[in-house]
């Protein structure tokens, strides 16, 4: 049986594939491991990890994700990141292991209205999205069986996230501004779940950057109004500019991704972004009715 490190299992990609793991059960064994149990910025603490578990596969769902932080928190970000990353697949390529490691959309800046490919020039435009591609490059050069995964706006019903916030403050809120001119696309954690599942179960692979979201591009504030419509809220949602809402770091104005490769090399289609948010709405709905 084929052995699974999941590493940032208490994360909410990692509390997805806790969830999906028993239907695999009898083809791999897997370990979730939270970063009070396994700080992957201490290289000794991954290796003793590794000869302990000796896995095939390492999903690596940590990440410092603070988008907003990581600008006051630079060597953090950059630690978990970047510093981090590079431990983890040091380690990989000594046990022969694939590492799948999931990166973002941020390493984008934003400034093309063409959904970007995985092969264009990335340009971070703040320290999270700088630290991310730092990661991307550290896997690669460290590890040559290393699949990376960027995707964006992730949600599900574990954790903090956008869904869950804007749930939140529809409930304590008449009206809500959201901004409108910033697009991408929303992505339902337990479909990225469901893609790395689909990886790691196939025969042929190929090794390098893939792009998973759901689809098709979308604004906060279009991602806003469907979240409205499928709580049946009333809550009133003003469409604001990112002028109108200045955060510490700037986030990129349009960072859609292509899902072409994805598709083209491991058959995953992935998935209409509204029916996985209403998907994620019904359970919200159930384990807080």
């Amino acid at each position: 049986m084929k052995r699974i490190l999941v590493v940032g299992g208490n994360g909410q990609l990692g509390r997805c594939l806790q969830k999906l793991a028993p239907k695999y059960h009898d083809r791999f064994d897997f370990n979730f491991t939270g970063s009070e149990a396994l700080d992957i910025t201490d290289k000794a603490q991954i290796e003793k990890e590794f000869e302990e578990y000796k896995p095939d596969f390492v999903i690596n769902a940590s990440a410092y994700t603070a988008v907003d932080l990581a600008e006051k928190d630079e060597e953090k970000a950059f630690a978990v990141n970047a510093t981090g990353v590079g431990y983890l697949a040091e380690v990989c390529n000594d046990y022969n292991a694939i590492l799948i490691h999931i990166s973002t959309d941020y390493v984008f800046d934003g400034e093309t209205n063409l959904g970007y490919s995985e092969d264009d020039f990335t340009n971070p435009i703040g320290v999270y999205g700088a630290s991310k591609q730092k990661g991307e490059e550290l896997a690669l050069e460290n590890n040559p069986k290393t699949i990376i995964l960027r995707t964006s706006w992730l949600y599900s019903e574990f954790n903090k996230n956008f869904v869950k916030t804007m749930l939140h403050l529809f409930e304590v809120k008449d009206e809500l501004g959201v901004v409108a001119d910033q697009y991408g696309q929303p992505t339902n954690a337990n479909d990225l779940a469901e893609a790395i599942m689909d990886i790691i179960e196939a025969k042929n692979k190929t090794f390098g950057i893939y792009h998973y979201s759901n689809y098709p591009e979308t604004t906060w504030y279009e991602f806003a109004q469907k979240i409205k419509e499928f709580s049946g809220s009333d809550v009133k949602l003003k469409a604001i500019g990112t002028a109108d809402f200045p955060t510490p770091a700037k986030r990129p104005r349009r960072s859609t991704m292509s899902l072409d490769k994805i598709e083209k090399d491991y058959q995953i289609e992935p998935k209409y972004w509204e029916n996985s948010l209403q998907d994620c709405i019904e359970i919200l709905k159930i384990t807080h009715a």
